[in-house]
């Protein structure tokens, strides 16, 4: 028997409750459930009970400071390493995962199933070409590489302690706060595609797969109705926000001209068109199906 002190029982806890978590966590509280939202600063939790979920202080990196999280019907793992380097993904992404299914997975009433929200930053390079969850996964970044065994991790360490593991593997996240508008009005914008999620179906997306009892043991991609070439979308960005398509670059071009590091160049370089039809045959419907529907307030709100 644990010796723990911990708050009252909850039926979602969203370890990472942070941009999608949010959201996620408000989804879910508007359908009925009762949500904790897993923070380690004072702002982050001050954010959380913002929002009407019950503040956690906890840290994924620190195992010992998990005793302290709710018990849960079931886990979102949404933590981030806020864009650090390699290490500081692996402590989070790998050690801090592995750390809270350990932690639940003793538990005497442990949770039904974890959620791990991937990237589909593990697909790598396919020069352009349709890619989904039976597609090999050739990550060319360290970064990428860590976030496949993190799904690993999701898919068979749950197993072994008695969880049902899922994968949302994300997009492109953008959204309220994240439009980057002038990154491609002002230019200049590189060719390729860009596969991309507005935050609300990203959080609306896991709390189906959560309502609905789908996915278990399984990899959903979760991105939108139609992967753009970024040339195609900043001019049409442009066109509706009023002013000139911004210059344009190739590939080469970009890489020829400008001293990147071999993360970004790797970046450049990596080409995908992301399906979602996996998602959309289970059942769900998205709010912002396209880039068209999901830039409509941002657009509406530029003043050149």
């Amino acid at each position: 028997m644990s010796d723990r002190t911990t708050p009252r029982p909850v039926d979602v806890i969203v370890v990472g409750c942070g941009y999608v978590g949010i959201e996620l966590g408000r989804t879910l509280r508007e359908a009925g459930y009762d949500v904790a939202g897993v923070r380690r600063s004072d702002d982050g939790l001050a954010t959380v009970s913002a929002a009407g979920l019950e503040p956690v202080r906890a840290d994924v990196t620190e195992p010992d400071s998990l005793k302290a999280l709710p018990d849960a019907d079931a886990i979102v793992f949404a933590a981030s390493s806020g864009g650090r380097g390699a290490e500081a993904a692996r402590r989070v992404y790998v050690d801090g995962l592995e750390a809270t299914i350990r932690e639940y997975g003793g538990r005497d009433s442990s949770p039904d199933r974890l959620v791990y929200t991937s990237s589909t930053g593990v697909y790598g390079d396919h020069d352009g070409e349709w890619v989904d969850e039976t597609t090999p996964l050739e990550p060319e970044s360290e970064r990428g590489r860590i976030l496949e065994e993190a799904e690993r991790i999701a898919l068979e360490a749950t197993v072994e302690r008695g969880l049902d593991g899922t994968v949302a593997r994300f997009a492109g996240l953008y959204g309220p706060g994240r439009y980057r508008l002038e990154r491609y009005l002002d230019g200049p914008v590189t060719e390729g595609y860009l596969n991309m999620v507005h935050r609300d179906d990203a959080a609306g997306a896991v709390a189906f797969l959560l309502a609905e009892d789908l996915a278990r043991g399984d990899v959903v991609t979760v991105v939108d109705d139609e992967p753009v070439d970024r040339w195609t979308f900043a001019d049409w960005l442009a066109g509706e926000c009023g002013v000139d398509p911004p210059e344009k670059h190739t590939v080469e071009e970009r890489l020829a001209r400008e001293s990147l590091s071999d993360s970004r160049r790797r970046r450049i370089l990596s080409d995908k068109r992301c399906s979602n039809d996996r998602l959309r045959a289970l059942g769900y419907e998205f709010e912002y199906p396209t880039f068209r529907e999901g830039y409509r307030a941002a657009v509406a709100a530029y003043h050149p």
